[in-house]
């Protein structure tokens, strides 16, 4: 090797070397946790802009302890409005304003890097101001005794502030269903400045998108079934979906006013979702009949209703107006019902937007992802009652999560390259989304038949299976953080109502629930989770309506917080799961090192 190619290679083993000792010792950045937002698109924007509850923490944190709550929640209001002023409570000095706000800032930026990327927005006009504010550099005093000078300073301060306490955002997954705007809320994931610091989490009703724009049938009617049923159908105008050729069939099935429980408000929604509904019906008993593997049997409901019907024991039934059954052969579509679906799956599995909104699911998602030892998922591993794992298809535990995400990865890249999917991978995301051994639904049965068609609401219950108990048991938590390495578990999917007293967090603070009804279908509160160098805590998030409230009396909205833990000293990036591999790839560098330091001396040797 040359001499310089070999100092060339020392520089850069001195420099890789150094800079990965500094993000050791570096502070972690903040993470905050939002789960299951279901559509709520204006809501999630109020949440990512607002950043409730870090900037209060930021604040709490970053400066000394004697400066006072009130204080803290001023220049909380300050940070958040992005602009000075005062109340008649409370008025804090310019120069104080700046001081605090440079304090913050350095205390979130925790090396060179994180500066870079601060750099890139600052202000052009202050840059040099703002950067020696930061960096301690001598400023003029024209900066805090000049109210128009000091005015721009803290809101531009007040922006950077808001960029760096947010260093990672984890998202549980189900972005889609119930509300009108999952694309919205896709389309801000994805943007340039937000996408660096996402880590998206698969849920059931992703997976239910995801498969039907790779080509399932039934997960195309059911997409589509859900998007009628809460009448979002401006939301299918802009994905696209010519949806002409469904209403006129509708329309020509049912002429009259529907029975059953079908839930949409508009009369052609209603006649849209029950005709959806059938062909899905249909489509999803071919595929469990086809996969007896799945062991989904008990779900072919077809039989039994037309059994009924022969039977003419219609007491039990909500509807008996049938048009497309076939008695004698329940799963066979119609011509038209063929017509139809077919027309949508053309349209679903060719449109452009809709395959810009699952790119970012299938390239950016995961089904489950590991931060500070955390393990985040969207909703439970499979178990059995005893407390350990369940197994599915002869795989369990983290076996069965990778052979999972490596089969929905392998699905999204030939959807995204136009390749021919595999039909037996198409079939296990149907038992995705719906199976009782799937990691991301949780119950033996999802009873969406019995809902709108038989009375006895006996029959309408999903049972949920044995993660709510099982991780209650220290044992079965224990079994999770071997198998995954990790000491905690975060997941959403499963509403935590905590007006009834229901908690966000296991009594030991490993198993934490952060799904609190996002969407108005829910409770229209949710839960996030923050993790600063000092804590971890859940921030209940308050409903609209407070939010309005408090807009109306111009207070900040009230949070509530469930404290989970603590630490002393600030946790740091060798505390995490990334430092124990980053603590693996140094001492290798040391190794070559040494090797190099060794090598060297013994030359020198020789030369004496």
């Amino acid at each position: 090797m040359s001499v310089a190619k070999t100092i060339a290679s020392l520089h850069d083993l001195i420099k890789e070397l150094t800079e990965i000792e500094t993000e050791l010792e570096s502070n972690i950045e903040t993470t905050l946790w939002i789960s299951d937002p279901h559509g709520a698109g204006e809501r999630f924007v109020s949440i990512l802009k607002g950043r409730f509850g870090l900037v209060w923490r930021a604040c709490y944190e970053a400066l000394p302890k004697t400066v006072s709550n009130d204080k803290i929640e001023h220049l909380g209001r300050i940070i958040r409005k992005e602009k000075y002023f005062t109340t008649d409570e409370i008025t804090l000095e310019r120069q104080d304003v700046i001081s605090d706000l440079v304090k913050i800032i350095q205390y979130k930026i925790n090396d060179i890097k994180y500066f870079e990327r601060v750099r890139f927005s600052i202000n052009k006009d202050l840059k040099q101001i703002l950067e020696n504010l930061i960096l301690n550099f001598p400023v003029p005093n024209i900066v805090f005794e000049d109210t128009l000078i000091a005015d721009r300073v803290i809101t531009s301060l007040s922006k950077i502030v808001k960029q760096v306490i947010l260093g990672q955002i984890i998202v549980l997954g189900d972005v889609f269903d119930r509300g009108d705007e999952p694309d919205k809320i896709l389309r801000i994931l994805n943007k340039w400045d937000i996408k660096p610091i996402i880590k998206y989490v698969w849920g059931n009703h992703d997976i239910l998108w995801m498969g039907a724009a790779a080509g399932n049938r039934s997960l195309i009617a059911e997409a589509l079934r859900i998007s009628v049923r809460y009448d979002n159908l401006d939301f299918l105008k802009r994905l696209g979906i010519d949806i002409t050729n469904l209403k006129k069939f509708a329309e020509k099935l049912y002429p009259g006013e529907i029975t059953g429980n079908f839930k949409a408000k508009i009369d052609i929604s209603k006649k849209m979702e029950k005709t959806l509904a059938i062909i899905q019906f249909k489509l999803e008993e071919k595929t469990i009949k086809a996969n007896p593997e799945f062991q989904m049997q008990p779900r072919l409901n077809l039989d039994n209703l037309t059994d009924l019907l022969k039977a003419k024991k219609l007491d039990g039934l909500t509807d008996t107006d049938f048009p497309t059954l076939d008695l004698d052969n329940p799963t066979k579509l119609t011509d038209e019902e063929k017509q139809v679906i077919d027309d949508l799956v053309i349209q679903f599995t060719k449109s452009s937007r809709i395959k810009s909104l699952m790119k970012f699911l299938f390239d950016h998602g995961k089904l489950y992802h590991i931060n500070n030892y955390i393990l985040n998922i969207h909703a439970l591993i499979p178990c059995t009652e005893d407390g350990k794992f369940d197994s599915f298809l002869g795989k369990k535990g983290k076996e069965l999560f990778d052979y999972i995400q490596d089969k929905v990865k392998n699905i999204g890249a030939n959807y995204l390259e136009d390749k021919e999917q595999d039909s037996g991978e198409l079939d296990l995301m149907f038992y995705l989304w719906c199976g009782p051994k799937s990691p991301f639904f949780g119950k033996h049965a999802m009873k969406t038949f019995e809902r709108y068609f038989y009375k006895d609401k006996n029959t309408h219950k999903e049972r949920l299976l044995f993660w709510k108990e099982n991780i209650q048991k220290p044992s079965f938590m224990d079994l999770i953080m071997k198998e995954f390495g990790a000491q905690r578990i975060v997941y959403g999917h499963t509403p935590v109502d905590i007006l009834k007293g229901e908690k966000i967090a296991s009594p030991d603070g490993r198993a934490i629930n952060i799904d609190g009804g996002f969407s108005e279908a829910y409770l229209s509160r949710g839960h996030s989770l923050i993790h600063t160098p000092y804590s971890l805590h859940a921030v209940i998030l308050p409903t609209p309506d407070e939010i309005l409230e408090a807009r109306k009396k111009k207070e900040p909205a009230k949070l509530m917080i469930e404290p989970i833990d603590s630490f002393e000293n600030p946790m740091k990036i060798k505390d995490t799961y990334r430092g124990k591999f980053l603590q693996k790839k140094r001492d290798e560098l040391y190794s070559l090192l040494e090797s190099y330091t060794i090598g060297n001396h013994l030359k020198n040797n020789n030369h004496n």
